[in-house]
């Protein structure tokens, strides 16, 4: 019989493209595989870690931990470590957690598969499994991140930034689409910049236009925007198109100077504010997202008011916030102690997402009455569980919808009125 292989993805969604691909490289080679914790016994478990900040160390770190504990059960055979943790910690892991049979970095499918006396199979690229609901996925442009970050673990990780062929793309898209993805979702440290360092010039525009010529691709998503560099020619691109997502994702990370300066972030603000501002003007009717550290160490009382004053003046319509994490190999961890307590930080963290939460309640009360359409992501008794356009899957908010007559599939895109709204979710009734 075949060997079963399970692999266990953590962190981003890179990782799990990353995973996806692995799996479809395995079931090429012969294995049995699953990617679901209910698969029982397994001849090999397969962990694909995260390492970028200390939540998502330690989380890896205990996955570890409880599988190498399977391990002595007799529920696994073999246990292999990949990604972002075993990248920056293999010496340190294969010494604390010796358990597992061996340790791999990043991008490296074929050392993973020798290893298991198979080959890698160039002829698979770029197909994959699709470990989540079938209706989207992400579409990885990029490996790398060519920005200076101070408090980013990311280039030490992963490289300096390559941007995949606009082609190996299309194929890709379109492989997905021949599966029944309707949203694809384009990711990358820095969507922005893709296509500097393979054609000298940025290609995202055209990137998101040669896929959108496919009629099988309902949505197409953007993560990331660097704040630094947002053509017009995007931003036009998605006033025009109904098929690309008015969902403006642009992690600004703080407002002041000062905290802006020290993270080494290029962009001033003065420019974040006029940036935005030119966003809002352009496309009034776009979800802007952004996301924030708090607590970094130069972050004094008066930087971290000035950014809720930002956040309260501005209104995302989406927002994030992690607390600062002091990162080994970072400039930030050899050029500042870490000073500000970890109280401090969650108590930060804790106000923007109460400012947040009043923000976010008085937006959605506004869409009461009004018709929108959505995504059907899932379904829950007495519910379909949706999306609109204006969110994205598990970190933005959802549209639930009471079953009734209609009843629509997984994938379905439908139109809603929307009846109800808390402060992160709206509820909603079918159209006909």
């Amino acid at each position: 019989m075949a060997k079963s292989v399970k692999i266990i993805s953590l962190g981003c969604s890179k990782n799990t493209v990353d995973s996806e691909k692995l799996l479809m490289q395995l079931q090429h080679a012969g294995f049995n595989v699953h990617h679901h914790d209910n698969a029982g016994k397994t001849d090999i478990v397969i962990i694909n870690t995260c390492g970028f900040i200390d939540d998502a160390k330690e989380e890896s770190i205990n996955v570890i931990l409880d599988y190498t504990e399977a391990r002595k059960r007799g529920d696994i055979g073999q246990l292999f470590v990949m990604g972002c943790l075993s990248e920056r910690y293999k010496d340190e892991l294969r010494k604390e957690i010796p358990e597992a049979d061996q340790y791999f970095g990043v991008n490296k499918p074929a050392e993973i598969l020798g290893f298991m006396e198979s080959d890698y199979k160039t002829s698979v690229e770029p197909d994959r499994i699709i470990t989540g609901p079938h209706h989207y996925a992400y579409l990885k442009v990029s490996e790398g991140c060519n920005r200076n970050c101070s408090y980013c673990a990311i280039p030490g990780i992963r490289g300096r930034y390559k941007s995949r062929p606009v082609e190996e793309l299309l194929s890709e898209a379109q492989l997905l689409a021949n599966k029944g993805v309707k949203e694809i979702i384009l990711i990358a440290q820095d969507l922005s910049f893709y296509g500097i360092d393979l054609y000298r010039k940025p290609m995202l525009t055209t990137l998101c236009k040669e896929i959108l010529k496919n009629d099988s691709i309902e949505w197409l998503r953007l993560h990331y925007l660097y704040p630094g560099s947002i053509p017009d020619d995007l931003l036009s691109l998605i006033k025009k198109n109904p098929a690309i997502c008015k969902y403006i994702d642009i992690p600004i990370q703080h407002i002041s100077d000062n905290v802006l300066s020290a993270m080494k972030r290029n962009h001033s603000e003065d420019e974040t504010r006029k940036l935005l501002s030119h966003i809002r003007d352009y496309l009034p009717e776009a979800a802007i997202r952004t996301t924030l550290i708090t607590g970094y160490p130069v972050e004094t009382e008066n930087d971290f008011n000035k950014l809720m004053d930002f956040i309260y003046e501005f209104r995302f319509e989406r927002l994030g916030v992690f607390t600062y994490s002091h990162e080994v190999g970072t400039p930030a961890f050899r050029n500042y102690k870490d000073i500000i307590t970890d109280e401090i930080k969650r108590k930060r963290a804790d106000d923007i997402m109460s400012l947040q939460q009043e923000i976010s309640l008085a937006k959605n009360l506004s869409l009461v009455r009004k018709e929108m359409r959505v995504i059907i992501d899932r379904k829950e008794v007495g519910y379909c569980i949706a999306r609109s356009e204006y969110d994205s899957p598990e970190i933005d908010q959802e549209v639930l919808i009471k079953a009734g007559n209609s009843n629509p599939k997984q994938g379905d895109l439908c139109n809603v009125l929307i009846t109800g709204a808390t402060e992160f979710d709206l509820e909603a009734k079918l159209l006909p």
